[in-house]
């Protein structure tokens, strides 16, 4: 799997990183609700939905970095900051499609992912390995996504500003979804190699 983290892990909780973890937990239900508050009758807070958007790629950006920076890093985080990070996908993947926003096929495209990534981590805990940690990769296309969402959303519009998101928005959309199955297959191979390891010493 990836190189192991060098830095001393703590097994604190209240750590500034996964303070900022939890609130981005907290953000999944409200940015799910106000994303599809127009399907249920209410009044449209796309803006509102982007914003908690913004700051979860910010607050994303920051746990890891104060992380690091102040020795930080923890069990608990290497847990919350992934889950997160899925959550936020997922929901936005189910808010955008209930409204139509994103077609079904790349939902189910980067779902299926997802259900991949699923199967690795219950092969690795078989064969007592923790589940694989985040890579370069991983991140990369997660970062892609987070752009890509918020442009798709402020695509559903009309005027300029609209269109370009949309031309954005699909770029992004492509690299993510391209990364993330890129990421997702090293996984598939990392497993393979090293379940194949512990056969042969075996």
């Amino acid at each position: 799997m990836e190189v192991q983290e060098t830095r001393v892990q703590t097994d604190r909780v209240l750590t500034i990183p996964n303070v900022l973890s939890m609130a981005r937990l907290v953000g999944v239900p409200l940015f799910l609700w106000l994303i599809l508050r127009p399907e249920f009758g209410g009044p449209k807070s796309d803006g509102w939905a982007l914003l908690v958007l913004a700051f979860s790629g910010v607050s994303d950006y920051l746990d890891g970095k104060l992380a690091r920076r102040w020795n930080q890093i923890s069990s608990l985080g290497r847990l919350l900051d992934p889950a997160a990070d899925r959550l936020y996908i997922l929901s936005t993947l189910v808010g955008l499609t209930w409204r139509e926003i994103l077609p079904l096929w790349l939902t189910v495209v980067l779902l299926a992912r997802e259900l991949v990534l699923l199967v690795m981590v219950g092969i690795l805990r078989r064969h007592g390995y923790p589940p694989p940690q985040v890579n370069f990769l991983g991140k990369a296309a997660t970062f892609n996504l987070m752009y890509a969402f918020p442009l798709l959303l402020l695509s559903d519009g009309s005027g300029w500003i609209s269109s370009l998101a949309a031309i954005f928005g699909w770029a992004f959309a492509g690299w993510g979804t391209t990364l993330y199955w890129w990421a997702g297959v090293l996984y598939v191979v990392q497993v393979r190699r090293l379940i194949r390891a512990d056969a042969m010493a075996d």
